[in-house]
């Protein structure tokens, strides 16, 4: 058995923080450290969520008096901004470091202030840190120090597509991908648009004149075949629904191939990537609480043209399940550790 190391979570009063609280808690090598919130500071984990009774047992404590530093690992399930505040004092020490949110997703740095709309105070650290999708990046992932947890959205239509950009098989300057959500994506706030009575019995899309998860999609696509001509319609819309990402991604062949052999000798060894017969409609309800994305295609009759349909649980795959198997892959632990969770259903 090797030893537990002490993990902290930073940011651990929204729906991200309390994803990975409840999945850490499982863990079998994790000693869960500190748990920080400004606005919840004092008061006991599973008095704010009593779904956590009997599992989580610390309370949350200020961020700027956790002793973060004798953590091993650290987790950002906090707003854009923050985790650069911390990251270089953490890294110094050896602290590795995971980051649920886009401080570090995107290299470019002009382009990252552009759609942040702030200063990166961490810059000096970009070149490093690893963009943490496994099944991309898995032996960077291995030896990296800072980790850029990929966003809900990038998830779905990375995996539903990486197959294709990776094999050269598909018009790079014409792909669009359209995209629902789960209210939970936008995180624990108060926003009138997110209100049952607002957001129940209703369908929108939303962010037409450009989305911030755009670049990083592009950025990091483009990393896989050093294209820099990839490019990407992307269209968000808000789901009825707590949880989930449905990504059907529309692409144009540019030669004949058999797309079902292609899937699954892509990705017949991944863990949390399961691929449907062609043809199937993958459904956001079958992978829900879980950290597996399910995927299927179908090619148009008499056309180049390819659908591609990509399913995840956003708080899970697309978030905290994602950061706990980019810990894994950090630690040497088994990649499922901590992660075997069988789909919720009804």
């Amino acid at each position: 058995m090797k030893n537990k190391i002490n993990v902290s979570v930073v940011g651990g009063s929204g729906y991200t923080g309390i994803e990975l609280l409840r999945l850490l808690s499982q863990h079998p090598h994790i000693n869960i450290h500190h748990v920080t919130s400004r606005g919840d500071k004092g008061r006991a984990v599973s008095d704010v969520y009593p779904s956590l009774r009997g599992f989580i047992n610390q309370q949350f404590i200020d961020p700027d008096e956790a002793d973060l530093i004798n953590s091993d690992f650290v987790f950002f399930a906090t707003p854009n901004g923050i985790a650069m505040q911390y990251a270089q004092n953490l890294a110094k020490e050896g602290v590795k470091i995971i980051d649920l949110a886009a401080d570090f997703r995107i290299k470019d740095v002009d382009v990252w202030e552009h759609w942040y709309g702030m200063k990166h105070k961490c810059k000096e650290l970009l070149k490093d840190a690893v963009y943490g999708l496994p099944e991309a990046n898995r032996e960077k992932i291995k030896n990296a120090q800072i980790v850029a947890n990929p966003g809900c959205y990038p998830t779905a239509i990375q995996l539903g597509l990486l197959p294709l950009i990776k094999n050269n098989l598909i018009d790079h300057s014409n792909i669009i991908a359209d995209v629902k959500s789960g209210i939970s994506g936008a995180g624990k706030k108060e926003d009138t648009n997110l209100l049952m009575a607002e957001s129940a019995e209703n369908f929108k899309a939303y962010s037409l004149q450009g989305h911030r998860h755009l670049p990083e999609i592009e950025e990091n696509l483009s990393s896989v075949v050093q294209d820099k001509n990839i490019k990407l319609t992307f269209v968000p819309h808000l789901l009825p629904i707590v949880r989930g990402i449905h990504a059907t991604m529309y692409v144009d062949a540019i030669k004949d191939f058999d797309i079902s052999e292609l899937y699954h000798k892509f990705y017949g060894e991944e863990p949390f990537v399961d691929i449907l017969p062609q043809g199937e409609c993958p459904e956001i309800k079958s992978v829900r609480s879980s950290n597996i994305c399910r995927i299927s295609f179908q090619k148009q009759k008499n056309s180049n043209k390819m659908i591609i349909l990509s399913v995840i649980d956003n708080l899970v795959k697309g978030a905290a399940g994602q950061a706990i198997q980019n810990m894994n892959i950090m630690m040497n632990y088994d990649e499922t550790d901590g992660l075997n969770l069988i789909p919720l259903a009804p």
